[in-house]
C-alpha cells in the first residue's frame, strides 16, 4: 500500500472517529432531557464508555442511578469542548472521572500539558456545580505484551504502564489540589508484574464485562454511599 492511499484512509478513519463522536454527544443531549438530576455521573473516555455499571448493579440486585457519559476516543481537549451535555446538564451529586489515556497515546504527549488539560476540566466542574463530590480513578493498567501484537502496535509504544503510573502520580496529586477523591480501583485486574491481567484485556487495553466486574467491587462500597446519599 503507498503512502499516499495510507495516510487518504488515515484520514476517512478520523472524520469517521469525529462524526462518531458528535453522534454520541447529541444522543446525550437529547437523553439528559430526562435525567433525574442529583445522582452519579460516570464520565472519561472508552474505558468508561464500556463500564457496564448500570447492568453489573442490576445484577447485584442493587437500586443506584448512575448516568455513563464516556465517549470512546476522546482526550482531556474534546472532554473540555463538551462538558454541558457530559457533565453540566445532569447536574450530578457525585461525578466519577477516568480522562487521558487517549492523551498518553499521543505523539507529542507531555505530562504538563495533561495536568493543565485536566486541570482546567476541575476548574469549569467546581465553577458549574461547587457541590458536586469529584471522584478521579487512576488510569487502568494495559498489557504491553498482549498490546504489541495488536491491530495497533503502534499505540502501545507510547501508552506504557511506566507512563500510566506517571500519569496517575499526577491525577492524585491534583485530586489533593482541588479537594477530591483519588480512588485506585485496579487491584483486581492487575497482575502481579503490575500489568493488565490478560484474561479481562480485549487487545491489551480494553476489557470485557468481567474485567470492569472486578473494577466494581473493588469501588462499591463507594458507590453504595453514594447511592445512599442521592436516594436520601
Amino acid at each position: 500500500m503507498s503512502d499516499a492511499i495510507w495516510q487518504e484512509m488515515q484520514k476517512m478513519l478520523e472524520e469517521q472517529g469525529r462524526r462518531d463522536k458528535a453522534m454520541k454527544v447529541e444522543a446525550f443531549r437529547r437523553r439528559n432531557l430526562f435525567v433525574k438530576k442529583g445522582q452519579i455521573l460516570f464520565c472519561g473516555s472508552s474505558l468508561m464508555e464500556m463500564f457496564p455499571v448500570e447492568e453489573l448493579l442490576m445484577d447485584l440486585g442493587l437500586s443506584i442511578t448512575v448516568y455513563n457519559r464516556g465517549v470512546g476516543g476522546f482526550t482531556t481537549t474534546e472532554l473540555l469542548e463538551v462538558l454541558d451535555p457530559c457533565v453540566f446538564q445532569l447536574e450530578p451529586k457525585y461525578i466519577f472521572i477516568n480522562i487521558g489515556t487517549n492523551d498518553l497515546s499521543a505523539e507529542d504527549y507531555t505530562l504538563e500539558g495533561l495536568v493543565a488539560r485536566y486541570q482546567s476540566i476541575l476548574d469549569q466542574i467546581k465553577a458549574r456545580l461547587p457541590q458536586a463530590v469529584l471522584h478521579l480513578m487512576a488510569y487502568y493498567p494495559v498489557n504491553e505484551p498482549v498490546g504489541l501484537r495488536s491491530f495497533m502496535p503502534d499505540v502501545f509504544t507510547r501508552r506504557t504502564n511506566r507512563r500510566i503510573a506517571e500519569a496517575n502520580q499526577a491525577v492524585e496529586a491534583l485530586a489533593g489540589q482541588n479537594g477530591a477523591l483519588f480512588h485506585n480501583f485496579n487491584q483486581g485486574i492487575t497482575a502481579a508484574d503490575g500489568s493488565l491481567k490478560e484474561e479481562y484485556t480485549i487487545e491489551g487495553m480494553h476489557m470485557y464485562p468481567d474485567g470492569y466486574r472486578a473494577v466494581l467491587e473493588e469501588m462499591l462500597e463507594v458507590l453504595k454511599a453514594a447511592g445512599q446519599d442521592c436516594a436520601g
